[in-house]
């Protein structure tokens, strides 16, 4: 998304990271009255078109890029497959996109947000025409892969063109929208796809979300405002690889990595597999109608887009207190053999991970202070790492388990999040008290 999909506050630096795009960008947003004056608030100039291009680019990417997980069954009985071989025309995608976004936030550094976020939407839509025409199964988990790739240049720049050009206290808002949007294509994609589908075949449906797409990149191009406070960089691997070398030190960036990893596991295992629950008995569900299970969607939409009230009240780790409890419920209501419990239960899963996300993604760019965009990076590949992966094992854990053994993954990975969370708490206690913290 789901968005919250994903969706991090990031800045400049990525190449000249922790010195020179970074200093300047973050000195002209907190020493240079002027600069913040002049960056956007809602209701201000530009930020309504700025707001729906990047939803829109939101819309394409999580469309394109998990065009094939409501179509599994399908693709299975197309090419003959297994549901755990068929799964990697998912996690090759989100795989890919692990793999490429941070080399594309370097890119983003020397190139400019708008120009990469504008490459990376061509190539993948230019993909997403091809994907159709795939010969066999290893074809398609190339195509699909060549299109997580480039889909790589969408996350960590969005985010980093957010943090540049909004002022800092409307930055959760934008940052939520744009999550918002990624939560609105991956329900529209999969809803389209299983109607589609269920009257013209896989092949003609992931082909209607490549023309989709290729609506969704124009508008964005043409919309998007012209950036005002890009400062361009040079591409020094050294300088990243030391920038990306301290994130990884840093015990909090670390916990939050680990965190959206984890949540997205259950996310991309429960909707990889959910399919091929719902076609056998007891639902026996025909396609079109599984499509239109992924309107629970919206569900995200909204709890990424509150967000920020979220953490207003509950503070950043009471909120992934809920969202983890709120996935928990939701994964023990699924395994009941009645739909409404079924789909209320995928409710809460969505909910939850979508409110996890956000706030994870958003206490990324809080906690670094330079190196923002390689930091939004980082927690990108974490994030899509735990897709990939969720979706193979859940894929797994169902061939062997059933439903049960991909919600006894999904309990296993919000485990580690209620973990991870309690002992940040204890870490942070332990600092406030002026001691070292373990975590350190």
């Amino acid at each position: 998304m789901p968005s919250a999909s994903t969706g991090a506050s990031t800045t400049v630096d990525a190449a000249t990271a922790a010195t020179t795009a970074t200093t300047a960008s973050t000195a002209s947003a907190a020493s240079a009255p002027s600069s913040v004056d002049s960056r956007m608030t809602p209701g201000g100039p530009g930020y309504r078109r700025m707001s729906f291009a990047l939803f829109l680019a939101g819309v394409a990417t999580f469309a394109l890029l998990y065009s094939t997980q409501a179509l599994l069954p399908l693709v299975s009985t197309d090419f003959g497959v297994t549901a755990s071989e068929a799964s990697w025309t998912v996690s090759a995608a989100t795989g890919a996109l692990a793999l490429f976004v941070l080399p594309m936030s370097a890119l983003s550094e020397r190139f400019g947000r708008r120009t990469l976020m504008t490459a990376s939407l061509a190539v993948a839509v230019t993909v997403g025409l091809l994907v159709p025409f795939a010969p066999s199964i290893g074809a398609l988990v190339v195509l699909r892969a060549v299109q997580g790739a480039a889909l790589a240049g969408l996350p960590a720049s969005a985010t980093a063109y957010l943090a540049e050009e909004v002022r800092p206290k409307a930055l959760i808002t934008a940052i939520g929208l744009f999550v918002a949007g990624n939560s609105v294509g991956g329900m529209s994609g999969r809803v389209i796809t299983g109607w589609v589908a269920q009257e013209w075949g896989w092949r003609v449906a992931v082909g209607a979300i490549g023309i989709i797409a290729v609506a969704c990149a124009v508008a964005f191009r043409l919309l998007l405002p012209a950036p005002r406070h890009f400062t361009p960089g040079s591409l020094r691997p050294r300088v990243l690889a030391r920038t990306v070398r301290d994130h990884l030190a840093n015990p909090l960036l670390c916990r939050l990595y680990a965190i959206g990893a984890l949540f997205m596991m259950v996310f991309g295992g429960v909707y990889t597999v959910i399919g091929y629950r719902l076609t056998d008995a007891p639902f026996s569900l025909p396609q079109g109608i599984i499509g239109s299970i992924f309107l629970v969607y919206l569900v995200g939409t909204v709890s990424a887009s509150t967000a920020g009230r979220l953490v207003g009240r509950l503070g950043r780790r009471g909120s992934l207190y809920l969202a983890g409890g709120t996935t928990t419920a939701g994964l023990l209501l699924s395994l009941a053999d009645s739909l409404p419990l079924v789909l209320l239960g995928l409710v809460l899963i969505t909910a939850g991970f979508f409110a996890g996300h956000a706030v994870a993604s958003s206490s990324v760019s809080h906690t670094a202070v330079r190196g923002r965009a390689q930091a939004s990076a980082l927690y990108q590949s974490a994030y899509y790492i735990g897709s990939s992966a969720g979706s193979t094992l859940g894929a797994v854990a169902f061939h062997e388990g059933g439903w049960a053994g991909t919600v006894t993954l999904g309990l296993l990975a919000v485990l580690g999040v209620v973990t991870i969370t309690v002992f940040g708490s204890h870490a942070a206690r332990v600092q406030s008290r002026g001691k070292p913290a373990l975590a350190h």
